[in-house]
């Protein structure tokens, strides 16, 4: 005996699908909310806490003043440390900037997918590298038997910054159009003269933001300069080679541990501007490379 269908039915069960769809899509969209609230709470949480301990410290004698030398004492800043820093990640970037792009250069004009594969793989997992592991090799390689310089910290941060370097520049030079290639090649223009008078220039936007990017993230990086370049300095000093640079994670490390009040607030102070520095590279590298972006899309 057959069962006469119910035409209302399927559309009752449509309608049901429907609802528990949209309850589930609702109750996504709301734990991705509530996430990113999170992540920007975080951040926010940091940068006052850091801010109303550091910002009494700020003042123009405490960027322009090195530390002074009886520990616990008043007053004092953190000039040699903010030169020393700005000296290791100058002598990182020199070494990491033309590495990274001559990589991205080679993974996006000359190799083939068979190669290509690897190199990214291998990039990857470099960006991924946790920080002290990329110190302790330096330090078997450069320090160990040696005495700390300035030189090895700036080495190891060179290893940090190329993988992003690389890729950064990588996606830049694919954005630029194949059509400019073509033309130059129409013309008899070889490979290289191509990419160094038409295809770097037209990328030289978001190069530059990438190189942004790796300096935000190589001035913040701790590791290295704790194991390579650890030094207290109350004299301004630009030997790389020649010696351990004080700078600005190490001297934020070193008056947290002190146990007298002025030390810790000269810590808070320090991390105010480290903060500020990244803060201000990263929305400069971002601002950057939008305008890159519109100026490829046109």
């Amino acid at each position: 005996m057959s069962v006469p269908l119910d035409p209302a039915r399927p559309l009752t069960a449509a309608g049901g699908n429907l609802r528990r769809r949209r309850r589930v899509d609702q109750m996504m969209r709301a734990i991705a909310t509530a996430a990113a609230v999170v992540a920007v709470a975080i951040l926010v949480i940091v940068i006052v806490t850091v801010a109303s301990n550091g910002a009494s410290q700020l003042s123009i004698g405490f960027l322009t003043k090195d530390p002074t030398a009886e520990l616990g004492a008043a007053g004092g800043g953190i000039a040699s440390a903010i030169v020393g820093s700005a000296m290791i990640v100058a002598v990182a970037t020199a070494m990491a900037l033309p590495i990274g792009v001559l990589i991205a250069i080679y993974l996006t004009e000359f190799s083939k997918p068979r190669t290509a594969r690897p190199i990214r793989l291998a990039l990857d997992l470099l960006n991924g590298m946790p920080s002290i592991v990329i110190a302790v090799f330096v330090y078997g390689l450069l320090v160990e038997g040696h005495q700390q310089t300035g030189f090895a910290a700036s080495f190891a941060l060179a290893i940090i910054m190329v993988p992003l370097l690389a890729r950064t520049t990588q996606e830049m030079l694919r954005l630029v159009p194949q059509e400019l290639r073509d033309a130059s090649h129409a013309l008899g223009i070889n490979r290289w003269r191509t990419i160094v008078g038409i295809v770097l220039p037209s990328a030289l936007g978001g190069i530059l933001t990438g190189t942004v990017l790796a300096v935000a993230r190589a001035a913040g990086e701790t590791a290295p300069v704790l194991l390579l370049s650890s030094i207290f300095g109350v004299g301004t000093t630009i030997n790389v080679f020649g010696t351990a640079l004080p700078n600005i994670p190490y001297t934020i490390f070193s008056d947290s541990e002190s146990s007298f009040p002025a030390d810790h607030a000269r810590a808070w102070g320090a991390a105010l501007v480290l903060i500020a520095f990244i803060l201000v590279g990263n929305l400069t590298a971002r601002a950057m490379l939008a305008r890159q972006r519109r100026i490829m899309s046109r």
